[in-house]
């Protein structure tokens, strides 16, 4: 319960939240690599944002826990934390 309001901020940007989205939804892959998660470059696509600016909302989305990103080589995949969305869910149902 301890970082719930860092994690309701975090979605409280509409771009975060839509990135957010596509992460969770898609699920993406890079075409050359079979890591679970999204290719950081394959979200920024659909986006008519700055780079810099992609790069600052997935960091907030990651300190607040929402998702988990792992570089490898030259490129940074992103995932889902399910975790913090149980978290997430139990509350708003009132079960913590």
């Amino acid at each position: 319960m301890k970082n719930l309001p860092r994690l309701f901020k975090a979605l409280s940007n509409e771009n975060r939240l839509k990135l957010f989205e596509q992460i969770r939804k898609k699920e993406l892959r890079c075409q050359d690599d079979s890591f679970e998660g999204c290719c950081v470059g394959d979200v920024a696509a659909g986006f008519r944002l700055a780079l810099s600016t992609i790069s600052h909302h997935l960091k907030e989305l990651r300190d607040a826990g929402l998702i988990i990103c792992e570089k490898r080589g030259q490129w940074v995949y992103c995932r889902v934390n399910r975790d913090a969305l149980k978290k997430a869910e139990a509350f708003l149902k009132g079960k913590t």
